[in-house]
Parts: structure tokens; C-alpha cells; sequence
């Protein structure tokens, strides 16, 4: 990549926000504005832009002449830290149960109107489009998307229908808001989902929900091959139990402790 390149790509007004968040620390936890532009280098003005977007967001206040951080601050590194956290304790999760099934197992979460793959292990290439931690793909045509979905909340659920740009991927896609609904009802009563060929043509997959602590579900865990080896039908006896078996310890080791009857 040329420097021209880089330069292109840069976002200076971004490493600006980032030197304003920076310069509070220990020594400086509520300094004024010309505080703040003294340590950073920047302009007064550009300092007073970048703080009150910062207060709109919700990541700095002030008082007075002073500002100080909010706790919102944390949730970057908590967001962070909880996500790696689940990654690491799952990973040997996803390698076991691509070892028992001799398919690939995946990890995704839900950002925005797309799935993304957090953790994967990938037994052989299933799929056309490459598959790798930090692919995204629609929500409403994977089965790790209605499971994430599935236990949104209805708001949520409402929100993402009026957003998203239903595609028909395939014939068998999913295209109506009302179609996606009543594939989540499905999820919520048994408790999983299996997608035959909506993203593409020959894919099964079954998705399973992985809880956190306080039971809400963090991720959606995936189980995936081609019809050329199994039916949905085999998918279901052979592979969903252990699906939900795994999902089920990595909630455990997440803190989830379900309700028992």
C-alpha cells in the first residue's frame, strides 16, 4: 500500500477524539478546555467540537468550566474484555464440536442488520463466499441470525424488520418481514434454528443460543454442511444434540444458570 493510500484511509478527525478522550487521567480527571488543548496540541475550537460531541454522546459532561468522563467510557473495554473472554473459553467448544460432527463450527453475534463471526473452526469449504472470523452475512437469511434475533426483544425484532433490505439469496429465502416473524416464533419454541439453503443453495445449518449470566443470549453457535452430506433431517438427530450440549457449556462457563423446573 502506497503512503498516498494510507494517508487516504486515515481518519484524522477520529485520532483527534481519541487524544481529547486520552488526556484525562490521573492527573488531569476534570480539567477546563484549555486544559485539555494545551495537553493535546489542538486548537481551543477543535477541542470544544470534539468534547461537545463527545458530551452528545454520552462518553464526557461537564460542569461548569469542567469536564469529566462518564462511566459510558467502560463500555468500550468491557464490550471488549467480554468478547474475548467468550472467545477463549469457547474455542476448545468449537474445536470439540467440529471434531464430533466433522463439520465447521462457528461463534457470531449479532451488529446491526448482519451476523458476524467472532470464533470459527472451518473442518472443510462448505460455502462459495469465504467464511472467516469477521465475515458478515444477512441476519434473516442464517440460522445464527434468527437465533440472535429470535431473543432480541420484540422492539428490536420491529426495528430490524423496518430496516433491513430483505434479498431473495436463493428461492428459498426468506423476503417478507412476516415470513422472518414466524421463523422466529419457530426458534423460540424449540429452542433452535435450522436454515436449509436460504443463503445459498446446497447449505444446511442449525444455530444454537449461548447465555450470559443474567440469561440473555450473547452469540448464536452454528453447525454447517452441504446437502450433498447430510439431510436436514440427519442434521437434526445427529448434530442438534450436541449443538445444544456445547452451547450449553459455553453459557455455563459465560455464569448462565438455567431455571429448573
Amino acid at each position: 500500500m502506497t503512503t498516498s493510500e494510507n494517508e487516504r484511509d486515515y481518519v484524522q478527525s477520529l485520532e483527534r477524539g481519541f487524544a481529547v478522550l486520552l488526556a484525562f487521567d490521573g492527573d488531569m480527571v476534570e480539567p477546563t478546555l484549555a486544559e485539555v488543548a494545551a495537553k493535546t496540541g489542538l486548537s481551543r475550537p477543535a477541542v470544544r467540537r470534539i468534547l461537545l460531541t463527545l458530551q452528545r454522546l454520552g462518553y464526557v459532561a461537564s460542569d461548569g468550566p469542567r469536564w469529566s468522563l462518564t462511566p459510558r467510557v467502560l463500555s468500550i473495554g468491557q464490550h471488549y474484555t467480554a468478547t474475548k473472554a467468550m472467545l477463549e473459553l469457547a474455542q476448545p467448544h468449537l474445536l470439540a464440536l467440529a471434531e464430533k460432527t466433522g463439520e465447521s463450527a462457528s461463534l457470531a453475534e449479532l451488529d446491526g442488520l448482519e451476523v458476524v463471526y467472532v470464533a470459527r473452526v472451518p473442518v472443510r469449504r462448505i460455502m462459495s463466499i469465504n467464511v472467516a472470523v469477521g465475515t458478515r452475512v444477512p441476519a434473516y437469511a442464517t440460522s445464527m441470525g434468527r437465533v440472535l434475533l429470535a431473543w432480541a426483544g420484540a422492539e428490536r425484532v420491529d426495528r430490524y424488520v423496518d430496516e433491513v433490505a430483505f434479498r431473495p439469496l436463493t428461492p428459498s429465502t426468506v423476503t417478507t418481514g412476516a415470513e422472518l416473524r414466524d421463523r422466529l416464533d419457530e426458534v423460540r419454541e424449540r429452542g433452535w434454528s435450522l436454515v436449509d439453503g436460504e443463503l445459498e443453495g446446497g447449505l444446511i445449518s442449525v444455530s444454537a443460543p449461548v447465555r450470559d449470566q443474567s440469561g440473555a443470549v450473547v452469540a448464536a453457535l452454528a453447525s454447517s454442511t452441504s446437502t450433498g452430506r447430510l439431510t436436514t433431517a440427519e442434521l437434526e438427530e445427529r448434530t442438534v444434540p450436541l449443538l445444544l450440549r456445547t452451547a450449553a457449556a459455553i453459557s455455563t462457563e459465560l455464569g448462565h444458570r438455567p431455571l429448573r423446573a
